[in-house]
């Protein structure tokens, strides 16, 4: 990849992911397995990885008519790249912030789905987030004389 720093966006993502548990394949090979998760037109995993190939992720050779995609990038690498942003965006850098982060008991998932579907307008967000709904607001008070 052309910077240290950068990662490819998802969809490249995907097909790095199917090129690595593949170890090369030609645009229909690699749509085949991203397909498992997300089904994406041809043209797109073509699009997608000749996007790749410009960067530097993916070497390709000609075959026939079309091209052969093998990796370039160690997976390993991506993770560590991927691993070292998440904790400088979310835990200022510190793997101890992290650390104590995930000793922190977190509500089941199907607790923050009971929670969340209790109030009907949030239910598909709640669902999708697996978040409680907060609380609803009290009623407002309109009387605010004294007694």
């Amino acid at each position: 990849m052309g910077k240290d720093r950068e990662l490819p966006p998802p969809l490249e993502m995907l097909c790095l992911n199917a090129l690595w548990e593949i170890s090369e394949g030609n645009v229909e090979d690699v749509r085949r397995v991203v397909a498992e998760s997300k089904p994406l037109a041809y043209t797109t995993v073509l699009t997608l990885l000749d996007r790749l190939a410009r960067r530097g992720a993916v070497s390709r050779r000609k075959e026939g008519r079309g091209f052969r995609y093998q990796p370039t990038v160690e997976r390993d690498k991506l993770r560590r790249i991927a691993l070292r942003q998440f904790l400088e965006y979310h835990f200022d850098g510190s793997e101890a912030k992290l650390k104590l982060f995930l000793e922190v008991p977190q509500p089941d998932f199907a607790q923050s789905v009971a929670a969340g579907a209790e109030h009907a307008s949030m239910r598909p967000l709640a669902l999708a987030l697996a978040i409680p709904e907060p609380a609803p607001a009290l009623e407002p008070q309109t009387d605010f004389t004294e007694e």
